[in-house]
């Protein structure tokens, strides 16, 4: 694991547990920081001060077990987020947002079926992750998850990639004039 000092004050842990992460996405460890640092940055709120986020970057079954333990459900999923207790601040020390850990198996599955690149899908989820971290709940109702799906869209267009919600039209016939 490798603690990094980022731009937006943010010290970001990385941990690569499996290794085909970095087999499959080159200048992994850039850009799982820049993505974490984009959803920190797309936030409407945050914490003052440097925040602290660990990224855990595993397998299905490592997946599949936390989400067991901690939800319940009893299968993998591409991205967990385990936001931290609150915590009093002290001058000098990192407020910790939390942890987000992914699924190889699935995100490469999702990135596959999707036709996206892997490593566009995972930037998505890691700007999702972070987000849930930060507070955004796409699951309470429709307006907060357009309001998240916008944060998320606004993140990854800093990144350089496009709208992960964009459906590809180009095998539908155009509209028929009135």
């Amino acid at each position: 694991m490798r603690r990094t000092r980022s731009r937006i004050e943010a010290e970001i842990d990385v941990a690569i547990e499996d290794a085909r992460w970095e087999e499959a996405v080159p200048d992994l460890e850039p850009l799982v920081i820049r993505a974490v640092e984009a959803g920190i940055a797309a936030a409407p709120a945050r914490p003052a001060g440097v925040l602290e986020v660990s990224v855990l970057l595993a397998d299905d079954e490592a997946v599949q077990e936390l989400n067991r333990t901690w939800r319940a459900k009893d299968k993998p999923t591409n991205v967990l987020s385990f936001p931290a207790a609150p915590q009093p601040r002290h001058a000098g020390v990192a407020t910790p947002l939390g942890d987000v850990v992914l699924a190889y198996d699935t995100v490469l599955r999702e990135s596959t079926e999707q036709s996206k690149p892997l490593r566009d899908h995972l930037a998505h989820l890691l700007v999702h992750g972070t987000l849930h971290l930060l507070g955004q709940d796409h699951e309470t109702g429709e307006a907060e998850a357009d309001a998240m799906e916008a944060l998320e869209i606004a993140a990854l267009a800093g990144l350089g990639i496009p709208n992960p919600y964009a459906e590809d039209h180009f095998d539908e016939p155009p509209d028929a004039p009135p």
